[in-house]
C-alpha cells in the first residue's frame, strides 16, 4: 500500500505564469494521461464575477449570453437559464475580455509575473474552445479590441510593456507593433476599434489620446496625437459612436471628452459643474443617441452631449466597471466592483439585480443539518445564504466594518451562529437575518472558529489567543461554562463528536487537542511541526485526520494521539479545507494549490482532481446526501462540483 501520492494534474488555473523549470502544459497533459486513474472532477456551477476587470462584463451579440471573467476562467452564462460554460486556458488572472462584432470570436488577456510573457487567447465562441494563443506582451494585457469585420485584433500591453500590437485573426500572428504612448506621457490603458473601418483604432490613457491608422502594405501603424489644448486628463474609459463621427472618453476627474477622429480635435467637454464622483469608469454610446455613463461612486446616468446633464439616473452598489448593451440597447447589463450584475431596461431605467457574489475572500461554508438545498458562506462583513441549485442569494446579513471568521447552523435550523473579529459571537435567524443574541467579549483577540453541539445546548468557540470556550445556550441566556486554556496560538478549526461528549480543536501552534466535554478537560494532545488548518473526525470516531501548512494529510489515533499514516496532500502550498463523507469512505481537501482533491480514505490515494479555482481554496464541504462538493476561495468564488461517487 502506498502512503504518498503525487498528482501531476493539469494546472490550468494555478497561480502565476509558468516559472522556469516548471513542466510545460504538454508535458503535464502527458503525465495526466499516464496517470489515468486520477479522474477529473466535474464542475457544475460557479458563483462569482470579478467586478474589478474594466469592461469585463460583455453581452454576446446573440443576446442570450453574458461573458465575464472569474480568476483565470471565463464564464459564459445563459441569461434566461442556469446553464454555464467555462473557458479554461489562462495560467493567471484574466485582465481583459472582448467579443468580435459578429460574435464568432472571444479574446481574453491575462496578467503574469514581471518579465514573463502574458498570453492573449483567441476562443471559438460556438465550439467553446481555444483557437490560438498569442504571446508577445510582457506582464499584463491592458486592453483588447476587434476590428469591425473580424480581420484584426489590437492588444495593449500593461505598464511594464507599453506597446500596442495588431494581430491578423486569419493568420493568428502579429502584423505590427509600436510603443503605445509618447515618451513624455503616461501609459495607455484603453483601446477601441473604429465601428466602420478595419484600419483605424484609438488608444488612450494617462495624458495620451492617439488615433492610429494601419498601413497593411508596409506592416506599420501610424499614430496621430489628439489635441486637447491645455487640458490634461487621465482616461479611464472609451466608446465610439456607431458612424465613427465621434468618440467619447471618460476621465478620472469625472468629466467626458468628445473627440473628432478625423480632425483629432476636441469637440466638447462636460459636465461643467456636477462632475461624476470618483471618475467616469464606464461609458457606452447608444445607437439611439446619447451616452450611458457609470461612475466610480456607483452612479449610472443617461446623458447627452454637450451638457452631459443627467436625463435619467440610478444609484448602484459598488463602482460601475462595465456597461454592456443587449441588442440595440433597449436593455443593458451593468457590472460593479462589488461583484453585482444588474439588468436595466432603458425605458423605465430601473435596475434588477441578477447576480451577486462575494468580492472578498470567503472564510467559511456550511450546510444546514440533513439538507443540501441551501448553504451559507461568510466573507469579510457579510454572511450569505444561497440556494444550491439555482446559485441564487436568498439572504444577506451584514455587520459593517467587521470580519466574520466562521459560521455554523444550529442542528434545529433556527439560528446561524457566527464568529467575528471583534470578539463577539452573533446568532441570526436564517430566514429573516434578524439578530437573535450576541455574546460580547467571547474572546480577547477575535473569535476564529466555532462549532455547535447536536442537542443545540452548547456552542464551542475558539479565539485568536488560543482559548477554547464552552457556552451554555438556552432560550434567554448564554452562559460561559468553561474556558480551556491550552493552545498557544489561534484556533483554526473545531469539530464535535456525534454524542456531544468530545470535541477536537486544531490550532496554528502545531497542536490538535481532544477535549472531554463532560469533565471539561483535555483528553489527548497531538503535536506536529505544522500550522494546523483543518481537522475531521472519521465517522466511526476512533480516528481523526488533520492537515495544514506542511501539506501533509495525517491520520491519528484518538485514544493515544499516535500518528497512523501520513500522505503527501499537495505539491505546493498549505491545505486549508477538509471534509469527510458520513460513511467515511472518501474525504476531500483543498488549499493553496487551487486544486480540489477527492481521496479514498482506506487506500490513501487521490481518485479525482477538480481544476477551476484561481485563488487559494479556503474551505471545502461535501453536501449532506453526497450530491455535491462546494469549495470556496480567497478570490470570492464559490464552486459547485458533482460528487463523483454514487452513495
Amino acid at each position: 500500500m502506498r502512503t504518498s501520492v503525487t498528482i501531476p494534474t493539469r494546472r490550468r488555473c494555478a497561480a502565476g505564469g509558468r516559472a522556469e523549470g516548471e513542466p510545460s502544459l504538454q508535458r503535464m497533459e502527458n503525465q495526466m494521461s499516464l496517470k489515468a486513474e486520477v479522474a477529473e472532477l466535474e464542475l457544475e456551477a460557479v458563483i462569482g464575477f470579478n467586478g474589478h476587470v474594466p469592461t469585463g462584463l460583455k453581452c454576446h451579440p446573440d443576446q442570450e449570453h453574458l461573458i465575464y471573467p472569474l480568476g483565470c476562467t471565463i464564464l459564459i452564462q445563459a441569461i434566461n437559464t442556469q446553464e454555464q460554460n467555462f473557458l479554461h486556458g489562462h495560467g493567471n488572472n484574466v485582465s481583459c475580455v472582448t467579443i468580435s462584432k459578429s460574435g464568432v470570436y472571444i479574446a481574453s488577456g491575462q496578467v503574469t509575473f514581471m518579465g514573463f510573457k502574458a498570453d492573449i487567447i483567441l476562443w471559438d465562441y460556438k465550439k467553446r474552445e481555444l483557437i490560438a494563443r498569442l504571446s508577445l506582451h510582457k506582464g499584463k494585457i491592458e486592453a483588447l479590441a476587434f476590428s469591425p469585420n473580424d480581420l484584426y485584433l489590437v492588444s495593449l500591453g500593461g505598464p511594464d510593456d507599453g506597446s500596442v500590437v495588431v494581430w491578423s485573426i486569419a493568420k493568428r500572428e502579429a502584423i505590427c507593433g509600436s510603443p503605445a504612448a509618447g515618451l513624455n506621457v503616461g501609459n495607455a490603458t484603453t483601446a477601441i476599434f473604429s465601428r466602420c473601418r478595419d484600419e483605424m483604432f484609438v488608444t488612450a490613457g494617462n495624458g495620451t489620446i492617439r488615433v492610429w491608422e494601419l498601413d497593411l502594405q508596409n506592416r506599420k501603424i501610424w499614430p496621430t496625437e489628439c489635441q486637447t489644448g491645455p487640458m490634461k486628463r487621465i482616461v479611464m474609459s472609451i466608446t465610439m459612436a456607431d458612424d465613427d463621427s465621434f468618440f467619447y472618453l471618460g476621465t478620472t476627474t469625472g468629466d467626458i471628452l468628445k473627440m473628432n477622429p478625423r480632425t483629432k480635435l476636441l469637440a466638447d467637454t462636460g459636465p461643467a459643474k456636477d462632475k461624476f464622483s470618483l471618475g467616469v469608469s464606464a461609458i457606452k454610446c447608444l445607437k439611439m443617441g446619447g451616452l450611458l455613463v457609470g461612475s466610480g461612486a456607483g452612479l449610472l446616468v443617461f446623458c447627452k452631449s454637450p451638457s452631459y446633464k443627467p436625463i435619467k439616473k440610478i444609484q448602484l452598489q459598488g463602482g460601475v466597471t462595465s456597461i454592456t448593451p443587449r441588442g440595440e440597447g433597449h436593455q443593458f447589463f451593468v457590472g460593479t466592483e462589488e461583484s453585482h450584475i444588474y439588468r436595466v431596461n432603458f425605458t423605465d431605467f430601473k435596475e434588477t439585480l441578477i447576480a451577486t457574489c462575494h468580492f472578498e475572500a470567503v472564510q467559511d461554508i456550511v450546510f444546514p443539518f440533513g439538507t443540501a438545498e441551501l448553504f451559507a458562506t461568510c466573507a469579510k462583513k457579510d454572511i450569505r445564504v444561497w440556494r444550491t441549485l439555482s446559485n441564487r442569494e436568498l439572504l444577506r446579513i451584514t455587520v459593517p466594518n467587521m470580519t466574520c471568521h466562521g459560521i455554523d447552523f444550529m442542528r434545529d435550523g433556527k439560528s446561524i451562529i457566527s464568529a467575528w473579529d471583534d470578539g463577539r459571537i452573533r446568532a441570526f435567524a436564517p430566514e429573516t437575518g434578524r439578530l437573535i443574541y450576541v455574546i460580547n467579549n467571547a474572546h480577547r483577540i477575535g473569535v476564529t472558529a466555532i462549532a455547535t453541539t447536536s442537542d443545540c445546548k452548547r456552542i464551542i468557540s475558539g479565539g485568536g489567543e488560543g482559548e477554547v470556550r464552552v457556552w451554555q445556550i438556552s432560550c434567554q441566556t448564554q452562559k460561559l461554562e468553561e474556558a480551556l486554556k491550552e493552545h498557544k496560538s489561534s484556533v483554526s478549526c473545531i469539530r464535535v463528536k456525534k454524542n456531544n461528549e468530545e470535541c477536537v480543536t486544531a490550532s496554528t501552534d502545531g497542536t490538535c487537542i481532544i477535549w472531554d466535554l463532560i469533565r471539561l478537560r483535555r483528553n489527548q494532545m497531538i503535536l506536529a511541526n505544522t500550522l494546523f488548518q483543518c481537522v475531521c473526525y472519521h465517522p466511526e470516531e476512533f480516528q481523526i485526520i488533520t492537515s495544514g501548512t506542511d501539506r501533509r494529510v495525517a491520520y491519528w489515533e484518538i485514544f493515544d494521539g499516535s500518528v497512523i499514516r501520513e500522505l503527501e496532500g499537495s505539491l505546493s502550498g498549505s491545505i486549508n479545507g477538509m471534509d469527510i463523507t458520513l460513511e467515511g469512505v472518501h474525504f476531500v481537501t483543498g488549499g493553496n494549490d487551487h486544486l480540489v482533491k477527492v481521496w479514498d480514505y482506506n487506500e490513501g490515494e487521490v481518485t479525482h482532481v477538480g481544476v477551476g479555482h484561481s485563488g487559494n481554496i479556503t474551505r471545502i464541504r461535501i453536501s449532506p446526501g453526497n450530491q455535491y462538493i462546494i469549495s470556496v476561495s480567497a478570490d470570492g468564488a464559490i464552486l459547485r462540483w458533482k460528487y463523483p461517487f454514487t452513495s
